[in-house]
This record gives C-alpha cells, structure tokens and sequence, in this order.
C-alpha cells in the first residue's frame, strides 16, 4: 500500500502580529534584515513565530512537521545570506514575481555555518514524540544561481564548494524524516550542456550527507529532457513535480520515458494563488497523478503545495494546509476501500 504524507516546502507567512512587531524591532531597511546577529527581543519574536507555525500544521494534522523559516528574510537565499564569507549585495528580484532577495556575495571560503541546525534544534524542542521533523534547504544548483561568486572564480567549482557547504549544514541538524531540497533554478533556468551531471553530482553530494529521505523540489515549470535524464542518476528518494504551474505533459513524459524514484512529491495546491483547493479535489488529483504513470507502484507519495506559501495571507495559508491534510486522508479512505 502506498503510503501519503501531507507536507509542505517551508517558508510559511509571517503571522500578522510578527510583521508588526518585527517591523518595529528590525526596521525597514536592507541592512536591518537578518544576518545571524539579531539581539534577544527579535530572537524572542522569532521563537514565538516558530511556535505559531507549527501549531499551525498541528492543528491542520500534516505528516510533517516543517520549522516554518518565519526567520528566512531572503528565502532561498538565506543560508548564504546569513554566513560570515558573505557579504549581502543590492536587492534582486526572486524569480519573474514581485518579491525581492539579497544578492549573496560569496567573498570568502565556505564552512559549515549551523544557522539552520539551529532553528531546527528549537523545532525539535516543539514537537510531540508522535510527530516527525522535516528539514527544508535549497538545493545545490539554486543556491548557486542565486548568489555571486566573488571568491572561487569557476562555475563548477563554486556549484561544488557550495553542495558541500550545504552538505555541512544537513550533516548539523537535528533528527529528521526527510530533507526536501528546493531547486526551482533547474526547471526556470536550466544547466547547460555538460554542466546537467556536476548538477546530479552536487545533489548526491547534499543527499549523502543524511539517513533521512530526500526529495528534490522544484517549481515554476518541467525539467527539461537532458537536465531530468542526468538527475535521475541523483542518489535521492524522490523528484517534487509541479502539477500546478508545470507542464503536465512534460512531467509524465519524463516519468514514463526515463523512469523516477520510489517514491514521488506532487504540487498539487497553488502556493501563489489565494483561492482554496477543497480536499476532494486535491485528492482526485493525487490519484490522477499516480495514474498517469501506470508502470510504477509508488512506496511513498508527498501532497504538497507547488511552492513555498509566504506568498499567501495567513488565514489562507492555514486552510491551504487543512485542505492538503484531508486530502491525504480521503485518498488513504478511497484506496482501502477500492
């Protein structure tokens, strides 16, 4: 039987009374934006967040407990944006959307930070022994296109000085479920050619580094057929496929042409649009998904959104997540009593 995991992609909203209160504490300004040196009060704003996100997801019953990265000012970004060999730059746009990020400038080596483990280690401290921790990061190759380099003066040797800083950064956290590496760049921007296997070399290079399930993400689109070809060779547990804003047809040419992993994440609620998908809906789609690749019984499928949710107002968010939660469960309802 397969097993359905209600989860999500991380980087929640900010509740409301955090924005307020943040925005007093911090200012308003690019250089009051987190860098790993906030004082106790903004510490303490961000814990109670932290404690808000997750009741969240309590209350909505989802199979994985995600911090919620209330912190993460620079999204995917962040991990560079906070380490000490980076200096932020001028405000870039994220993706073709109207939200903005610090350009990190790589000016010196990368090492293990454990900002991340940290926010994590305080997750941990939140949960019940019945619930399971995931760990959300970038993965290697947006993280890369995300940044400038500044210090190793060579494509692949900064795709690979940044797998193992991030493979530094899994190796710290805290017992967790599975790791969703959230690679968006590989569909909106693919690799070129002879750059597809460093990119499937740098995720293994991530992977390794936990015992936990691995699930690389990405959005906005469909890989393309070289780029999908070589992550196949990816040592990961499943692809994320955006059912969404993808390219349906692509993705299940993929799927059937080359083959995917035992197990499979699925956006299947819009992240960016604030209508709410009802719960038999979504779980039509899970079957419907699952259908279309007809040679492969999946051990394991993640419902998730297609992206990240801090796009969203909080009360949709939180019916988002409901909506994903109940989906699971009548999918689980409908193959039992198939």
């Amino acid at each position: 039987m397969t097993d359905r995991v209600a989860t999500t992609l991380g980087l929640y909203p900010l509740p409301d009374w955090a924005k307020d209160e943040l925005s007093s504490l911090k200012g308003h300004q690019k250089a009051d934006l987190v860098d790993g040196s906030e004082g106790p009060e903004v510490r303490a704003a961000y814990e109670r967040v932290r404690e808000e996100l997750i009741d969240d997801q309590r209350t909505a019953g989802l199979d994985r407990i995600v911090e919620g990265q209330g912190r993460w000012d620079d999204w995917l970004a962040h991990p560079l944006a906070v380490h000490d060999s980076v200096e932020t730059g001028g405000i870039v746009r994220y993706y073709d959307n109207n939200n903005f990020y610090r350009d990190p400038r790589v000016v010196d080596e990368l090492t293990a930070d454990g900002d991340v483990a940290a926010e994590l280690d305080a997750a941990t401290g939140l949960l019940n022994d019945d619930e399971s921790l995931q760990a959300v990061l970038p993965g290697p190759y947006t993280l890369a296109e995300l940044a400038t380099d500044e210090y190793y003066g060579d494509d692949a040797e900064f795709l690979a000085a940044i797998a193992e800083f991030l493979a530094g950064e899994v190796e710290a956290l805290p017992p967790h479920e599975t790791l969703f590496l959230l690679d968006p760049s590989l569909v909106t921007n693919p690799p070129a050619d002879g750059e597809n296997e460093r990119v499937s070399e740098a995720v293994d290079t991530v992977a390794a580094a936990t015992d936990a399930d691995v699930v690389l993400q990405s959005y906005w689109g469909a890989h393309e057929e070289k780029t999908y070809a070589h992550l196949m060779d990816a040592d990961v547990d499943a692809f994320g496929f955006d059912f969404v804003a993808g390219d349906r047809d692509a993705h299940l040419y993929n799927a059937t042409e080359y083959g995917t992993k035992d197990a499979i994440s699925l956006g299947l609620v819009d992240g960016q649009n604030t209508a709410v998908e009802a719960a038999d809906t979504v779980a039509e789609r899970i079957d419907w998904v699952t259908e279309q690749i007809p040679s492969q019984t999946f051990d394991t499928v993640y419902a998730t959104p297609n992206t990240e949710l801090a796009y969203l107002p909080v009360s949709t968010y939180r019916e988002k997540l409901s909506a994903l939660a109940d989906a699971v469960e009548l999918a689980a309802e409908t193959e039992v009593s198939a």
